[in-house]
């Protein structure tokens, strides 16, 4: 009688494997890559036109907050909470705000055609780690949101796009 569940299980979940595990897949790599793109297209008044407001987002309230985040990463003055003008630092957020809109985009567009998508999967996990320990290091933050975006991430790494992304088309990843 065991023998007999067993083999059904095993039957059951092989066809449940080999019909459903791609669009899961699929699913996966949609939902992470929503998330991303919709942030980054925040960070856009166009055509790699910059919003000037994702330059405040990344000065103000990600790396100088006020009230300050205990723990979070802080680079400016701490008793006045401001920037000195011109300053390397300044620059440096501004470049910083800049490329994550990029990256807010690109990858997750890789990610959606399946196209590099372990590497995609990669740098958008990157990019919640660095959110999560630099900009909101509270748990409550790790719990929901980023440990969500972390899985999907990490599954993605682990398992690969599926049979339905432009890796396996092109021979990028193993045949399964």
């Amino acid at each position: 009688m065991i023998e007999k569940l067993k083999a059904l299980y095993i039957s059951l979940f092989s066809f449940v494997e080999t019909w459903l595990k791609d669009i899961v897949l699929f699913g996966l790599r949609f939902q992470l890559a929503n998330v991303f793109f919709s942030s980054g297209l925040a960070k856009w008044n166009g055509f790699f036109v910059p919003n000037p407001d994702n330059y405040d987002l990344f000065l103000y309230e990600f790396f100088c907050p006020d009230p300050v985040r205990p723990g979070a990463l802080l680079l400016c003055d701490p008793d006045t909470l401001e920037y000195q003008e011109g300053s390397l630092m300044v620059s440096m957020i501004e470049n910083a705000a800049l490329l994550a809109g990029v990256m807010e985009i690109l990858l997750p567009l890789l990610l959606f055609v399946g196209l590099f998508s372990r590497f995609a999967a990669l740098g958008l996990m990157g990019m919640v780690a660095f959110i999560q320990l630099a900009v909101f290091p509270e748990w409550g933050h790790w719990v929901n949101p980023a440990s969500w975006w972390f899985a999907l991430g990490a599954a993605l790494l682990v398992i690969g796009p599926g049979r339905l992304s432009i890796d396996k088309l092109i021979g990028l990843e193993k045949n399964k």
